[in-house]
């Protein structure tokens, strides 16, 4: 791939990828491996540019791709199936769904502590 062809994480921590469930992109990520499309917002000074930039490779029939560093300081890519960016208070944030292998994919679930507050509350014998 050429540079045009690539957006770069050049600072920062590792990106977050949530889960995209929207039904309009099981149709953007079908290959021969099994893979799932996650969303990964990223701040940036020039999102218009970037977004231009997905748009071109795909025209031009061939793939962007998202490069980063893992946790452990690998480079990674994931293939960019969908962009879009968006004007915020605070800046701009680009919006990549990224087409990942399913092998790739690491669930954490976060659970609030207000759940194990509630369970305290019960009275474990509701007979007497």
């Amino acid at each position: 791939m050429t540079a045009q062809e690539k957006i770069t994480i050049i600072e920062g921590p590792p990106p977050t990828f949530e889960a995209a469930t929207e039904p309009w992109l099981f149709g953007l990520v079908e290959g021969p491996t099994p893979s799932r499309v996650a969303l990964c917002r990223l701040r940036t000074l020039n999102g218009p540019a970037l977004v231009e930039r997905c748009f071109r490779a795909w025209q031009n029939q061939q793939t962007a791709a998202l490069e980063f560093r893992s946790e452990d300081g690998l480079t990674q890519q994931a293939r960019i199936v969908a962009a879009r960016w968006a004007d915020l208070e605070d800046g701009q944030v680009l919006l990549l769904w990224v087409g990942l292998d399913e092998s790739d994919i690491e669930v954490q679930i976060e659970v609030e502590d207000d759940l194990d507050d509630d369970a305290d509350d019960l009275d474990p014998d509701p007979g007497t």
